[in-house]
């Protein structure tokens, strides 16, 4: 009988040790989801996976993006021509930024001395530059048809942006804030992703069925490879493992796990209603997604493939952020 005490006083033991560890490790950082259609970001708690809360914003929030300091995350409102910063931490209200024309895609520069917006509905990609606090406008350039999505090259010299209805990829050269090359590309297309080595660039083509690939490493980027992945693909998150990265096929309601050295296709996952942007948990494991067509926030366990919960937001979300997340 002592004997059987001591092995169940043992592994009640062990069974304690390993749920505090899993507790330590859980997210404890808020999980933010756009709501483009309601003017509100989500506050979603990973612990219990509710939504706690909803910030108001401006009018249309689609992207949202980390200051360099990690200490403010902003909201572009497209249509409320104003950035709003909240404490990624807390969600708490910082300031507001206004007469900001049109942001819609927000990325700063590895050298974090460039702030580039894409105005969407005005055709026009702002370059700001960032002194830590303050923006300060450099250039607005006139570009084609409906500025989507951007990418800045490692050596904060290059930003490439894709034009979603002119069907182009425009490549700036930041420090002259010039326009370099116009190609011409398939169908609609939206995230533009680069890979490590600054060598290619990946578009997800949403009129198309797949990832379009461009070498850039010339003087004006050259289509070497269209990567099937489902129709609708449009929105990049990498891996964090320099080798892989994720796309969402907004029609055909999968994500796919891309290769960019082998340039393939090597795992895909259920993801429904419509997935758009995502974030990935620090350990890599799972995939937080928007469904803008259900209202919902999806989470994808990578290792199983299956959808393990859905959290109800707001209307139509997009952007999706945490700062308990996997390298980027």
């Amino acid at each position: 009988m002592k004997f059987l005490s001591l092995v169940l006083s043992f592994f009640v033991g062990v069974w304690a040790v390993s749920a505090a560890q899993s507790a330590d490790a859980a997210p404890s950082n808020p999980i933010y989801v756009l709501n483009s259609l309601e003017a509100s970001v989500s506050v979603v708690d990973p612990q219990t996976w509710t939504e706690v809360r909803r910030i108001p914003t401006g009018k249309e929030p689609h992207h949202l993006y980390l200051t360099p300091d990690e200490k403010s995350l902003i909201i572009a409102n497209a249509l409320g021509d104003s950035l709003l910063l909240i404490d990624p931490k807390t969600g708490a209200v910082q300031r507001t930024i206004r007469d900001i024309l049109d942001p819609y895609h927000l990325r700063f520069s590895p050298d974090m001395k460039w702030f580039v917006i894409a105005g969407n509905r005005l055709n026009h990609v702002d370059i700001y530059r960032w002194d830590g606090v303050n923006l300060a406008l450099a250039k607005r350039i006139s570009t084609g048809k409906t500025p989507s999505h951007l990418w800045i090259d490692s050596k904060s010299t290059t930003v490439y942006a894709t034009m979603q209805e002119s069907d182009e990829l425009v490549v700036i050269d930041l420090p002259t804030q010039t326009i370099k090359s116009r190609t011409k590309t398939g169908s609609l297309p939206a995230d533009v992703y680069g890979t490590p080595d600054d060598r290619f660039v990946m578009l997800g083509m949403t009129g198309g069925s797949g990832v379009e690939v461009y070498d850039v490493s010339g003087p004006s980027p050259r289509l070497v490879k269209t990567i099937p992945t489902g129709d609708g693909a449009h929105a990049f998150r990498s891996a964090g493992d320099k080798r892989h990265v994720f796309v969402s096929n907004r029609v055909a309601n999968t994500i796919s796990k891309i290769d960019h050295q082998t340039m393939t296709v090597v795992d895909n996952y259920p993801a429904p209603s419509g997935p758009d942007c995502m974030d990935l948990s620090a350990d890599g494991r799972f995939i937080y997604v928007a469904s803008r067509w259900a209202k919902k926030l999806t989470v994808i366990d990578t290792t199983t493939r299956k959808v393990v919960r859905q959290v109800k937001v707001g209307k139509s979300p997009h952007g999706v952020w945490t700062l308990d997340h996997a390298p980027r």
